[in-house]
């Protein structure tokens, strides 16, 4: 069974939303499984010990998860159009696999969800693609031939799946959101497939 490591961190929710549509588009291609993944929540003392296992959704990431990926779904809230501090921290700590070169010719999408249309989805996605080019993994878009990326009046880019959630995280994700994410996952596991 091909593997996808759906790795996100989420604050209210929107980013986990599309991890799990993310993970159904994985899981809708033959022989393609999804292993979903969150980071910890930053803490005043980062080196301090956090909760080994979180409240509820996924289990914490582990190097080992991304050694095991065929592929990987990198998801982030947009923080100042930048992704957030606890998934930068997790990505730093993977030196050990970049000394090795255990990703590289791996495929990887990126999504996030913002506040506004223009809180920096773009910026956020582009940032989330850098250290995975470092680490020589090939980057997976999403192609116009998904007709919600013209039509779509909510979130949605070539970039990667995004989700518009308000000033406060209110707004519902939209189906074209949804669709979109779905395209993302199952376009990701394709690629990994044909790669292995």
């Amino acid at each position: 069974m091909t593997e996808i490591l759906v790795l996100y961190y989420s604050r209210h929710g929107s980013v986990q939303q599309l991890a799990r549509q993310i993970a159904r588009g994985v899981e809708s291609v033959a022989g393609c499984q999804a292993r979903l993944r969150t980071v910890p929540r930053v803490a005043t003392e980062v080196e301090a010990p956090g909760k080994p296992v979180p409240d509820a959704g996924a289990p914490y990431v582990e190097l080992a998860d991304l050694e095991a990926c065929a592929g990987l779904a990198l998801g982030s809230p947009t923080h100042f159009g930048n992704m957030a501090a606890a998934l930068k921290y997790f990505i730093d700590g993977t030196t050990p696999l970049w000394l090795k070169g255990t990703l590289i010719g791996k495929p990887a999408a990126v999504f996030t969800s913002a506040a506004s249309m223009h809180g920096g989805q773009e910026t956020t996605l582009t940032s989330m693609m850098l250290p995975l080019l470092h680490h020589g993994m090939l980057i997976v878009g999403l192609p116009y031939a998904n007709p919600e990326l013209v039509a779509t009046r909510s979130g949605g880019t070539p970039y990667g799946a995004s989700h518009l959630a308000g000033p406060t995280g209110e707004a519902p994700v939209t189906e074209d959101e949804r669709k979109l994410a779905f395209a993302l996952g199952r376009r990701l596991a394709e690629i990994a497939l044909k790669l292995a």
